[in-house]
């Protein structure tokens, strides 16, 4: 079966990477699939796979559901939630077992897709008897499965709502206009023999996110315009803005 080998990420509820080596007391390897779950109102009820992907440590997890929304710079905003049925929502695996998790509808579908990220969070293992404290840094894996809970009927759209170009860097800004979630899988600028690319991110249902783009400093004041193609998992978007010297200066 398919799985997903999450980032390592610090214990803390914040969302980092973890930037150390792990203890083999907390190294610990899970697998997640399907790495989405979709619900609507004919697919009320799903299920994830939860694997313990470690070769002799017993592994215990635990689950917790948050809304996942994004602020008005569209940055990814949580807030844990009750809104969906799961469970079990702790778990207990030993080596290579497979549990798998529920997840349904407890609040009906709304005229605009709803969001939510499940977390399947690693629990580290107890401390040995006579271990001192301090002895051993709390790492843990962490991984969120987005759940979406689609709209009675689907209205994918999205638009290029500004672009600008200051002391030498481009300003794209994309807005999700429909009532459903798309991901820009990139944000390319061409002029001439110049392209400039970045990779964007989820966009969720009436979220604006601007995407800035350095431009070569030897080229940016002789590009004259510059084409914009904003690439999605649904669509392409493209607009065109013209360049002068002025904008370049920084």
């Amino acid at each position: 079966m398919p799985f997903f080998r999450p980032l390592k990420i610090l214990q803390s509820g914040a969302l980092l990477l973890a930037l150390a080596i792990l203890s083999p007391a907390f190294a610990g390897q899970f697998g997640v699939s399907p790495i989405r779950v979709d619900l609507d109102r004919t697919a009320k009820s799903g299920t994830i796979t939860v694997s313990n992907d470690e070769t002799a440590d017993t592994l215990r997890v635990q689950l917790r559901l948050f809304e996942w929304t994004q602020d008005a710079d569209g940055k990814d905003v949580y807030k844990e939630s009750q809104d969906l049925v799961y469970f079990p929502r702790l778990m207990v695996l030993q080596k290579g077992e497979q549990k798998l998790v529920r997840v349904g509808l407890r609040t009906p579908a709304t005229t605009q897709e709803k969001t939510y990220r499940l977390f399947v969070e690693e629990l580290p293992a107890p401390k040995a008897p006579g271990t001192a404290s301090g002895s051993q840094v709390a790492i843990a894996v962490r991984f969120g499965v987005p759940v979406y809970l689609k709209p009675f009927q689907q209205d994918l759209r999205g638009e290029i709502v500004g672009m600008s170009v200051a002391k030498g860097v481009l300003h794209v800004a994309v807005r999700n206009t429909g009532n459903t979630h798309f991901t820009i899988n990139s944000v390319t600028a061409t002029s001439g023999k110049m392209t400039r690319q970045m990779a964007g991110w989820y966009l969720l249902a009436g979220t604006t996110r601007d995407h800035a783009i350095e431009l070569p400093a030897a080229d940016c004041a002789h590009l004259g315009k510059l084409d914009v193609v904003v690439a999605t998992d649904q669509m392409e978007l493209r607009g065109a803005l013209d360049v002068d010297a002025s904008m370049c200066k920084r």
